[in-house]
């Protein structure tokens, strides 16, 4: 339907009237934006710190521990002697103890031993498993931080870009007000498709908001996962301040790319995960050992006691007593022996290529994130120094030639979207530097530094490593130092 024309305003003054209230009302949002001030916002390193503190795989991980430590103690004693007691030769036609001579009351005992040093061996290879549990701690410890890294900065990223559309938004409500203006006034060059414009930009600019909303929503939907219910994100007033996190070993930033692959690997055989899988491989280096233990001879000893009574006639009988020792080795063949070893180094060496495996691909891994921030920093930089300030001055432009009777509506509006994402792919930037480095740092994290460290605007925050205390189901913080900074 088209519009009528009224002509209320100039065009001169619509168009000066676009210009004012386009210059100041970005400003007096940031400002409004800037007095809701919280005094306790929920920072990154907060939200790391209740995850480690309420993470319930530590308590299960240190039961697992306990439960190998005392099956270790079992594994390693002598099997159970055994008792027997039975009646021999007792005739049935009378079922009298005297009537014969060969009748006896026996009690008996006899002890198997292990084959070699099976025991020992059996006992080492329970421990080696619950050796694995503490590196496997810190390992989780290093990914929990990780994980909650990036839904806390994707958080904060979704949050940043609705801040900036909906403090954008209001520019483009007076572009709709002044757009409806002009055409009304019917004196300018604005035509019914700049309003149809200007409310359609404003439309999808709703659209882009609720998306991001639901975004936001699903990743602090996700973030409760790791805070429990006492910490649920929803209604938390959120820190502003983007995070700053440096690598947990500053000196790879200065080596940047001439790390070669053979420096990392040896750096990453000194992860927590790589140590739990050396552990898992002297483990099988053990059950090789214990395999081999089948072709040792097995020994067994017994010993009975028979007591025979005295006669019909009263005359004493003397009991009874026997020994013997039992043997039970490979004889005809080793077939059965032989498969089990196989089978023991098959299992050692499949260890070993997960070892290759799993180095390759942190290798891998870590290469890429490198590259990526490397790449994102230097995009960064464009954008700050370059492409933003650009942007703003097309803007402005578009802006005075269109207050000045010589632009194009169209081109304002345009030159307005793309300042806007031009600010928010700069925020998409930053963030995702931040990102990377999380992910750097969990395969930069060893058993003498498992803890990442976040820095926020207050500085560096306060994440410690997770020890036991004197309970067994709870989990305390103690001190720790990186890099020389005090946590």
């Amino acid at each position: 339907m088209l519009l009528k024309n009224k002509p209320f305003i100039s065009s001169g003054s619509a168009r000066f009237l676009c210009g004012a209230l386009l210059s100041f009302s970005s400003g007096l949002a940031l400002a409004a934006d800037a007095g809701n001030v919280t005094e306790e916002p929920f920072t990154l390193g907060k939200a790391v710190k209740i995850a480690l503190q309420q993470d319930a795989w530590q308590v299960q991980n240190r039961l697992q521990e306990k439960a190998l430590i005392s099956q270790s103690q079992a594994a390693g004693e002598l099997p159970d002697p055994q008792f027997s007691f039975a009646v021999a030769n007792l005739p049935t036609d009378s079922f009298k103890l005297d009537q014969e001579p060969m009748t006896q009351l026996i009690a008996g005992v006899s002890q198997m031993l292990p084959r070699g040093d099976s025991l020992v061996l059996r006992k080492q290879q329970f421990l080696q498993q619950s050796e694995r549990h503490p590196l496997l701690s810190l390992d989780r410890q290093a990914r929990l931080v990780m994980t909650v890294s990036q839904l806390w900065l994707e958080a904060y990223k979704v949050r940043q870009s609705i801040a900036l559309i909906r403090n954008d938004r209001v520019l483009f409500d007076q572009l709709v007000d002044i757009s409806l203006a002009s055409y009304s006034a019917a004196l300018g060059q604005t035509q019914q498709q700049d309003v149809v414009r200007a409310e359609l930009e404003k439309t999808l600019l709703d659209e882009r908001l609720n998306g991001l909303l639901q975004r936001q929503e699903s990743l602090e939907q996700q973030l409760d996962e790791w805070l429990q219910a006492d910490h649920l994100t929803v209604g938390l007033s959120y820190s502003q301040d983007m995070p700053r996190l440096s690598l947990l070993q500053p000196e790879l930033d200065e080596a940047g790319s001439n790390q070669d692959n053979a420096a990392l690997g040896k750096l990453f055989l000194e992860h927590p995960l790589v140590k739990a899988l050396n552990k898992k491989l002297a483990m099988q280096q053990t059950g090789v050992d214990l395999a081999k233990q089948a072709y040792e001879p097995q020994w067994g000893v017994r010993a009975s006691y028979g007591y025979r009574s005295s006669d019909s006639s009263g005359a004493d009988r003397a009991d009874l007593v026997t020994f013997g020792v039992t043997l039970d080795m490979p004889v005809f063949s080793t077939v059965k022996q032989d498969s089990g070893v196989d089978a023991a180094v098959y299992r050692r060496e499949a260890v070993k290529s997960e070892r290759i495996l799993l180095l390759r691909k942190m290798i891998a891994e870590y290469s890429a994130a490198r590259v990526q921030r490397e790449r994102l920093e230097e995009r960064e930089a464009r954008y700050r120094h370059q492409i933003l300030p650009q942007m703003r001055l097309q803007a402005q432009a578009a802006l005075n030639a269109y207050t000045a009777d010589n632009g194009d509506f169209a081109e304002v509006v345009r030159a307005r979207i793309a300042e806007l994402n031009g600010r928010i792919d700069a925020l998409e930037l930053a963030v995702d530097q931040q990102i990377l480095t999380a992910r750097m740092n969990y395969f930069l994290a060893t058993e003498h530094l498992p803890v990442l460290m976040v820095f926020d605007s207050t500085g560096a925050s306060s994440l410690t490593t997770l020890t036991g205390s004197d309970s067994d189901l709870s989990m305390t913080y103690s001190a720790a130092s990186v890099g020389g900074v005090k946590l």
